[in-house]
């Protein structure tokens, strides 16, 4: 045998072990999550992907379809710190990221941090509140800090906000603004379950079980900070191709100036739509994005950046069935 057949190939040794693990931990978290959340793994693999991403997520949904008890699940799998705000009309925004407090025994004000100054922070039902303390959110969601007082402070890391909101129809709700839409990596819209899902779900939560309460109790934890951190390094070094990136660009590119739509996505769409695609390739244990990707990225990625026409509206054409229409028009590079 001659040393080279003998030698390993380069970019096999190099990649194919990290790329491994990282797909087995995605497995793991997988596996964990589906003790606690029946179905919707569509869904699941989309928080998954944008944790490991390093992007923040909306999950859109009625009441009852399991968005909060999907957070609370991902949580338990995660030593790190984790806090739920509840939004509510008078929440104010020093209930979110904290406020200076007079300390009569020096004579002075110290800081009480808030709770968004946690690895995990659960925004439930975030449209509840109005808007002036949902953009409280907005220096922490991009900046990863907040100012108290004059003063920032830097939040843990990693940090992953996830907010759940019932839909705009319902009363009672704000519409979020859309520099704070823009801040998140991607919107899921969670549907109601199908009837086989619904069967499971009632026999889980009835069967020996008193009350309606949240039962994550069979997820087990075994991820850190260090290992969140991890895996985001390694679906940062996911191979994009410049055709792929090309392609990226010309989706986001075309929502400008597409008929049916009033206001298209910002560059932060196309930035999004890599970041995502290289975590959905790193679940399918691959080291390089592909067009597939992409057009898998393009609905949770752009859907909430992006504004229908009112005509749209009036035809039916929802953000969903537009970002289809592109991706069917937008030529994809062949390999």
């Amino acid at each position: 045998m001659t040393p080279e057949e003998s030698a390993p190939a380069p970019e096999q040794s190099q990649t194919n072990p990290a790329i491994q693990a990282a797909f087995e931990t995605i497995e793991r978290l997988r596996t964990q999550i589906a003790k606690a959340v029946v179905g919707q793994n569509d869904v699941v693999d989309q928080v998954i992907a944008s944790l490991v991403a390093g992007g923040h997520v909306l999950l859109e949904g009625v009441p009852g379809t399991g968005k909060t008890l999907l957070v609370r699940a991902l949580a338990r799998t995660f030593g790190g710190d984790f806090a739920r705000i509840q939004f509510t009309p008078d929440l104010m925004p020093s209930d979110v990221s904290g406020h200076a407090v007079y300390d009569p025994r020096d004579q002075s004000f110290r800081i009480r941090r808030g709770p968004i100054f946690a690895h995990l922070v659960l925004a439930d039902e975030i449209n509840r509140a109005p808007a002036k303390t949902q953009s409280a959110l907005l220096e922490a969601m991009q900046e990863r800090q907040v100012t108290i007082e004059g003063e920032s402070h830097t939040l843990p890391s990693p940090f992953m906000v996830l907010a759940t909101q019932n839909p705009i129809e319902h009363e009672g709700t704000y519409p979020l603004p859309e520099a704070q839409l823009d801040r998140f990596l991607i919107k899921i819209l969670i549907d109601y379950p199908t009837e086989n899902e619904e069967v499971a779900l009632l026999r889980r939560t009835t069967v020996d079980r008193i009350g309606d309460d949240l039962d994550v109790t069979g997820v087990e934890q075994f991820l850190s900070a260090e290992n969140i951190l991890a895996l985001r390094s390694v679906s940062a070094s996911v191979r994009l191709d410049d055709a792929v990136a090309l392609y990226a660009t010309k989706i986001v590119r075309a929502t400008r100036d597409w008929p049916g739509i009033s206001q298209g996505s910002g560059p932060r769409g196309a930035i999004g739509l890599v970041r995502f695609a290289r975590a959905l390739a790193l679940a399918d244990a691959r080291d390089f994005v592909t067009p597939d990707d992409i057009q898998r990225a393009a609905l949770p990625v752009l859907r909430h950046r992006i504004a229908p026409s009112p005509e749209s509206e009036i035809e039916g054409l929802d953000a969903d069935k537009i970002l289809a229409g592109i991706l069917q028009q937008v030529p994809a590079p062949r390999s």
